[in-house]
């Protein structure tokens, strides 16, 4: 019987020391890694929060190589060199950060503007409609310029490997490939990719796409979202040649191969932080605090955003109490929303349309101290958030549409006794993967609150059995082995 690797941070360490050693490599992403913010008079540096950091920055302190990001921090240019760079981590500094600063009308147009009120809801097949502001998109070109001269005036002649990340930097790839042929480009696209058909209504579509097959490797989280991307070029650029069965699109001499890569969580640190003395008392506090010694306790953790479904989640949790109002008293839904983007309309009617639908469900299920639904505005500390992932029983992960849903494996990876249900929709990424959940449609409200039922009265050898399953599937398929499949992926013709 082979035995497979379980990557972690020295392995991946390791390999990519062995792997990239003839190249400086460069990660390039809209957000960085380290923030840096006044409070007081202090200057303090926090770690960016996600799989993205906790992936790449042992890659780059491993290879001594460079991040370019926009600075978004107030404190951020107080802390940089006349080149606008700073080594990092803080306290042991082993790469360099190199900063973009962008101005608020760019900001507005690039991010606010083009990348989130339209290429958000348009790859997401969002009820919001996609906005296609021409003025959006010309800041959105302009500021992926910026990013291009920033690399290059990093790369010159050297020979070089450049990762970029997400949606926000569609057009980097041909603009830097144009430049500098030689270079290696890669990049990992998030969010989903929608259906050709959605994709046709982007005014700039062919533009985005040329931008993207300026990679030599392009990365989505499922094989459904690569199929999409390899239609939408089939139909929309007519001198490609889309090879299926290889994953790969021919354009001119350049081609770019379209791979799967589910990006994950670090297992092993979750499950330690779980059982970590600090996680322990914050679960005992919050039991506490919030009236849950009893409970049988039901725990979202969402940023507030129109795909999570939260409003579709609060309608079924309405109608489990219409059903079964002898659960009422014994049990409670934690709801935690960070809110987000607070600038885009759509965002803030979201929030406003939350607080309602729970106050209702509230005013019509509860009685005495007992609330139905408990809802807790983020960020919360990670130490809050691993003892809340501790109590829950059943954690509901609800999305309409969505690229991996990286908290419900946060979920797993925190439930070493192995006895939370995971209610998962189908839409979510990462549902493919972790099949051992009860899967819902958030749409059909109806299945969902039965699913609530289903969930709460699963024998709990059937619930540690699935959750065990789980548990080794995410301990296997983590963060480290998403980035040493992107490495291995990239570099194989120098082996």
């Amino acid at each position: 019987m082979q035995v497979r690797q379980v990557w972690g941070k020295g392995s991946l360490c390791q390999f990519a020391k062995a792997r990239l050693s003839d190249y400086l490599f460069i990660v390039v992403s809209n957000r960085e890694p380290y923030i840096h913010s006044y409070q007081g008079d202090e200057i303090k540096c926090e770690v960016a929060v996600g799989g993205l950091t906790t992936a790449l920055d042992p890659v780059l302190s491993a290879t001594g190589s460079m991040w370019i990001a926009h600075g978004s921090g107030d404190a951020d240019r107080a802390t940089v060199d006349s080149q606008n760079k700073v080594l990092v981590p803080p306290e042991k500094p082993l790469y360099t950060l190199k900063r973009i600063w962008l101005s608020e009308e760019e900001i507005e147009g690039y991010y606010h503007g083009f990348a989130n009120q339209a290429l958000w809801p348009l790859c997401h097949t969002a009820d919001i409609e996609p906005v296609f502001d021409e003025s959006q998109w010309d800041t959105y070109k302009r500021v992926n310029e910026i990013f291009a001269q920033s690399v290059l005036e990093e790369v010159r002649e050297r020979k070089a490997l450049v990762f970029i990340q997400d949606y926000h930097l569609a057009l980097l790839p041909r603009l830097i490939k144009k430049a500098n042929p030689e270079l290696t480009v890669a990049q990992f696209w998030h969010i989903p990719w929608p259906r050709q058909k959605v994709f046709q209504a982007c005014p700039w579509r062919e533009e985005i796409l040329d931008g993207l097959l300026g990679n030599d490797l392009l990365g989505f989280q499922t094989v459904r979202h690569c199929r999409n991307f390899l239609t939408t070029v089939n139909r929309t650029i007519a001198e490609s040649k889309v090879n299926y069965e290889k994953a790969e699109v021919t354009l001119g001499e350049k081609k770019t191969k379209i791979h799967p890569f589910p990006i994950s969580v670090d297992f092993e640190q979750l499950s330690e932080e779980s059982q970590s003395v600090e996680v322990k008392e914050e679960t005992q506090r919050l039991r506490k605090e919030l009236n849950l010694n009893d409970k049988f306790v039901g725990l979202s953790i969402d940023r507030l955003d129109y795909t999570k479904g939260i409003p579709q989640k609060l309608l079924a949790i309405d109608r489990f109490f219409q059903e079964r109002p002898d659960y009422k008293g014994r049990v409670t839904f934690i709801q935690v929303v960070t809110p987000s983007r607070t600038q885009i309309p759509s965002y803030r009617k979201l929030r406003e349309d939350v607080d309602t639908l729970a106050e209702n469900i509230n005013l019509k299920h509860g009685s005495g101290d007992w609330k139905p639904v408990i809802t807790m505005v983020g960020p919360l500390s990670t130490t809050t958030l691993a003892a809340l992932r501790n109590m829950a029983d059943l954690f509901i992960v609800s999305s309409l549409h969505n690229g991996m849903n990286l908290v419900a494996k946060e979920f797993i990876a925190s439930q070493c006794d192995s006895e939370g249900i995971l209610l998962l929709s189908h839409f979510a990424g990462a549902a493919k993967e972790l099949n051992d959940a009860l899967l819902i449609n958030p749409h059909a409200i109806d299945h969902f609150a039965v699913s609530f039922e289903k969930a709460l009265e699963m024998p709990r050898i059937e619930r540690y059995k699935r959750m065990r399953r789980k548990r080794s599937i995410v301990k296997e398929n983590n963060i480290y082995k998403w980035a040493a499949d992107i490495i291995a992926e990239l570099t194989k013709n120098e082996m």
